[in-house]
């Protein structure tokens, strides 16, 4: 299997397209989604499929596939495709069990996209297979699933759930779901802190315009940073004991955080 790097801000392209692979792939994202599923009708996936090869290979960033769901009759034709390929990955849509991830083979890293009431209520099995890298939300085919509103509190114990299983298995922060205004870069910054908040590691995009407003959302601000630079500083002058900084008492924890803001920081 080879080596993967948890995404922050990867790209869908629709396989329909594969021209704009390229394109994406030095658009500013950290990896590209080539989607063979809900971005191509169905009598139009066999020559999508087809037309990928040649795009796929020697790209300056990873180039994942979103495969058709495993209970779909392409998804046989998507994994010969990405194994025949230099792809780095499955994403697998409509994810409902460790069973549907070890579907794809072991031999491939799979981002699992959980869009579904089944997929949320299974995440502790899901989790659990071996070569599940990474979780990412689909917010709007959940809340289609659920007939419910796309708004943040309805959708608040789904994403509060792929946060906290992801924590629980040591896998990567989960990706969230795309925000689907391309020029609102108000509301894109609001859904990228949102989800920074949850504890969520990165943001789909569907247009290259979102990219940079995703990274910077996600970057932690200038005060944090500074913050986090003076902890580690006082906790390098205490030699790892608890010191008061600035009115406040700074221990492991704190100085844990401090770590885990200046990683963000310096990924971003």
């Amino acid at each position: 299997m080879t080596d993967f790097q948890p995404l922050i801000a990867p790209l869908f392209v629709p396989a329909t397209r594969p021209d704009r692979i390229v394109k994406a792939a030095r658009s500013g994202a950290d990896a590209v989604i080539v989607d063979l599923e809900d971005a191509v009708p169905a009598l139009e996936k066999d020559h999508a499929r087809s037309g990928l090869a040649g795009f796929v290979a020697n790209q300056p960033v990873p180039v994942f596939v979103r495969v058709n769901a495993v209970r779909t009759q392409w998804f046989d034709s998507d994994i010969a495709f990405v194994k025949g390929n230099d792809v780095a990955g499955v994403m697998l849509p409509k994810t409902q069990s460790a069973a549907d991830i070890a579907a794809v083979g072991l031999d491939l890293p799979v981002i699992g996209l959980i869009e579904s009431a089944i997929g949320v209520t299974s995440l502790s099995d899901i989790c659990t297979a071996s070569n599940l890298k990474q979780l990412a939300f689909g917010s709007i085919d959940y809340a289609l699933d659920l007939g419910c509103t796309e708004d943040r509190g309805a959708l608040l114990l789904a994403r509060l759930s792929i946060v906290t299983q992801s924590r629980a298995h040591n896998l990567a922060g989960p990706l969230d779901g795309v925000t689907g205004s391309i020029s609102d870069t108000d509301l894109i910054a609001s859904d990228t802190q949102y989800a920074v908040q949850l504890g969520f590691g990165g943001k789909l995009a569907i247009h290259p315009k979102q990219l940079g407003v995703v990274r910077m959302a996600m970057a932690p601000s200038e005060k944090d940073v500074a913050w986090a630079k003076a902890v580690c500083a006082a906790n390098e002058t205490s030699g790892g004991a608890a010191v008061l900084l600035d009115g406040r008492m700074i221990d492991a924890p704190v100085f844990a955080k401090a770590h885990q803001i200046l990683k963000r920081h310096s990924y971003l």
